[in-house]
């Protein structure tokens, strides 16, 4: 802490007013004396930090680390600061995001998984811990201005609508005065679901007209910055910068994936064999390190079918541009702080990847990533696929690459993101870059590191002491390593010496060079396939002083040393609310076995006017089942028109609306088909109740059934739709009450001006004997009863 900084700044927040001790009445008495009011600021000598996280991309992935994809942002920072080429992460992406603005172990956070599998245990609730508090908010609570941009995995999943609360939202209880971004997994780039602190705001221009999410969120971000800046520049600032690149979807400008043509034509095997030599050459890991072997569930190329190979090349040619179109924004915002000439006392964590590269596209990838979670990917053949080749990354996809090209982006490494065992799922290449605190320049770092090291980092370079209250509540002690000790000192003996991993079952423990590690699930097998008894599982054993990649497993030879860390890493699973370790797959997708709340109970729900942006987490669940939507308009003189509610995208989903005149409806069933439905006649003007009925076939999940139109109780219309989704619609586009946001739903509009030219008084989703009614009306009085009685 800074010697100069009297401040007593363990308990926050700190006293803002002193009492006065001598009390005079006329403030002109020579013996009035008030201190001047002092600002909030942290130690003199602050620096500004960034801290930008990429998604879903593996330590073999950007060319600062040896990859295929150019980055040269990344290796301009590296030039002029440090790379560390042993930094880790916890292999899947709310995990990972809870534990770097924590500086605690994903479990002790309450993150053992993503948010949408959260149990009632205490490290998979997904709830963060009011005794953790967040970095954002440390550094707030000690005069820093905090922004975040992009991606936020960690609001529970009851907690993500308009009636909050709000206390896991970036600019609630996540310490950040200003949030520009969407909270969930993944992000449609071209048609985003984007939160402004926590109001939903629609991205201004199509992508037609230019529009992209990283685009938009840096200009945001260089917009904050240049205010901040000019209100209040004695003041430092912190920004989370977390693209929800190169997640997928992998979106992008055509161009930027055309550089990349024919580049990738000798497959996934060919470009692991190029990537490890380039590794080499540029020192990022040792020149006797072993490439370790491609597993039996990665298909090599060669064996790979030739009718798949056109979109698969495109694929990887689509990451690629990518990866390098979000590097050149990240460049844009570096450049404006180069600008503004504070670049030099900017502390940069430019992390590359919140994991290992994905495996989820499955084995061949796909055009539409949710026929993965949807288990429609035989659908995808490669008639379908190639058909589709020159569409891939562009607004009419939602793709996302195949397992082999995962495991390439992972080189050195054995396989890939959830596989917290190997290094594949958790080592992800990471610049730092401070000029004014670092004296090396264009050094690598090898010390052992992981994601928790970056909070205490931050605080130790601000002059911060660790809190022991905020807000009343005592502390527990940050669980990560400041890595300063190494940032000039390249043969410093690293201090962080010990670290479990753990993410489905998949465990591994680090401890002073050694590894210990068993695979447990196969992430593109994982829905399917029954995993093995917890203690059939296999343990491996390296080490990594001698055996840098994990390539010779000494299990057999050394079974004592193997016993040791085993135990070891049950005692650290014991520390850090690991256990019960958890590898239940669907009962934790359904709240009522996983032990998690759901925001709506009951088997109806009222939707109102203005409603929109609901994610799936906090409306009605009628999938796999019979269901009626019913809404009461106004219609206008000049006839019906618009959408009266939508649920999902381009990509799936289901929307009611009127077209010239005529209800309509629409089941998109994965972007695969269209089932429309349509009345026989116009919904006159006035006011009216339309209403689908849907009568499920049953037998199963995903099955089809017939859908029927009423206007005012009378039948209007009916259709057969052959099959429906069975798990999910979107991972972001929701349900939008007078319109549809987002990418539609269906053909017949466009993302703009679809709203519904009436008004729309009221529409209720309905279930099970809720959703029976014989005349097929409903009074509006008694679905507000039905809601209200569930209070």
């Amino acid at each position: 802490m800074n010697d100069q900084d009297k401040k007593i700044r363990t308990h926050l927040p700190m006293r803002n007013v002193a009492r006065q001790r001598h009390i005079t009445y006329d403030a002109r008495d020579p013996d009035t004396s008030f201190p001047p009011i002092e600002l909030l600021r942290p130690p003199k000598g602050a620096p500004n930090v960034l801290v930008i996280l990429i998604d879903d991309a593996g330590f073999g992935s950007s060319s600062a680390f040896g990859g295929p994809c150019q980055t040269p942002t990344a290796e301009k920072l590296a030039a002029s600061g440090l790379k560390m080429n042993r930094f880790h992460t916890t292999a899947l992406c709310s995990p990972t995001r809870q534990a770097l603005l924590t500086g605690r172990n994903h479990h002790s956070a309450g993150m053992g998984g993503i948010t949408e599998i959260a149990t009632g245990a205490p490290g998979y609730c997904s709830i963060l811990p009011n005794s953790m508090s967040p970095l954002a908010r440390t550094l707030k609570l000690n005069g820093y201005s905090t922004a975040q941009f992009g991606k936020c995995h960690e609001v529970p999943v009851w907690e993500t609508s308009a009636v909050g609360p709000f206390d896991a939202w970036p600019t609630g209880g996540g310490g950040f005065e200003y949030f520009y971004g969407f909270i969930g997994g993944e992000a449609n780039q071209w048609y985003p679901a984007l939160f402004e602190g926590t109001n939903p705001v629609d991205p201004e221009k199509t992508p037609e007209e230019g529009y992209h999410l990283m685009e938009d969120m840096t200009d945001k971000a260089i917009n904050w910055v240049n205010q901040q800046k000019s209100l209040a520049n004695d003041k430092p600032f912190f920004i989370y910068f977390a693209p929800g690149a190169t997640h997928a979807p992998h979106h992008v400008p055509k161009e930027w994936a055309d550089k990349y043509k024919g580049k990738f034509d000798g497959g996934w095997d060919k470009l692991r064999e190029e990537t490890i030599a380039r590794q080499k050459k540029l020192g990022v890991i040792p020149a006797d390190t072993e490439l370790t072997a491609r597993h039996a569930e990665i298909p090599g190329w060669d064996e790979t079918p030739e009718e798949f190979k056109p979109t698969l090349r495109r694929e990887m040619e689509v990451y690629a541009g990518f990866m390098e179109y979000t590097d050149y924004h990240v460049g844009r915002l570096v450049e404006n702080l180069e600008r503004l000439g504070i670049l030099e006392d900017t502390l940069i964590y430019y992390i590359i990847g919140d994991n290992g590269a994905s495996a989820e596209g499955g084995i061949n990838g796909c055009f539409n990533e949710m026929s993965y979670f949807n288990g429609l990917q035989a659908y995808e053949t490669p008639e379908y696929l190639n058909e589709r080749l020159e569409h891939l990354g562009g607004p009419e996809s939602y793709n996302h690459y195949a397992v082999g090209w995962a495991h390439a982006m992972n080189t050195p490494f054995q396989w890939t993101k959830q596989v917290a065992s190997h290094f594949g799922g958790t080592r992800n290449g990471t610049i730092v870059h401070w000029p004014k605190g670092i004296k090396a320049k264009g050094e690598i770092r090898s010390q052992f590191s992981h994601v928790i090291d970056v909070a205490p980092t931050i605080l130790e370079a601000a002059g911060l002491p660790e809190p022991v209250e905020v807000y009343g509540v005592p502390q527990d002690p940050i669980e990560g390593t400041s890595m300063m000790y190494a940032f000039d000192d390249s043969a410093a003996p690293e201090r962080h010496e010990t670290q479990y991993f753990e993410m489905f079952g998949n465990r591994g423990i680090y401890h002073k060079g050694w590894t210990a590690v068993t695979k447990h699930l196969t992430p593109w097998t994982a829905m399917q396939a029954k995993p093995v008894p917890l203690d059939d599982d296999v343990w491996e054993l390296y080490d990594t002083t001698k055996d840098w990649s994990q390539s010779r497993n000494l299990a057999k030879e050394m079974p004592e040393k193997l016993h040791e860390l085993q135990r070891l890493w049950m005692i650290e699973a014991t520390r850090y609310k690991v256990l019960p370790i958890d590898d239940r797959m669907a009962e934790k997708m359904n709240p009522d076995t996983a032990g998690r709340p759901v925001l709506i109970k009951g088997k109806s729900q009222v939707l109102f006017k203005g409603m929109g942006r609901l994610s799936e987490n906090t409306v009605l669940n009628i999938k796999n089942k019979s269901h009626s939507v019913t809404a009461e308009i106004d219609v206008p003189e000049n006839g019906a028109e618009g959408v009266i509610i939508s649920q999902g995208a381009d990509i799936g989903g289901w929307s009611l609306y009127a077209k010239d005149g005529k209800l309509k409806y629409c089941y998109n069933w994965g972007g695969l088909k269209r089932f429309y439905i349509e009345a026989s006649k116009p919904i006159p003007a006035g006011r009216h109740q339309v209403r689908m009925e849907f009568a499920y076939d049953g037998g199963g999940l995903g099955k089809g059934g017939m859908a029927t139109l009423y206007q005012n109780g009378e039948k209007v219309g009916e259709g057969r739709v052959d099959a429906t989704l069975a798990i999910i619609y979107s991972a972001d586009d929701g349900c939008d009450v007078g319109k549809d946001t987002g990418a539609p739903v269906s053909e017949d509009y466009g993302p703009r001006n679809n709203a519904f030219n009436g008004e729309i008084r009221g529409v209720q989703l309905a279930i099970a004997e809720d959703a029976e009614d014989l005349d097929h009306l409903i009074r509006p009085e008694d679905a507000i009863a039905m809601m209200m009685a569930r209070q």
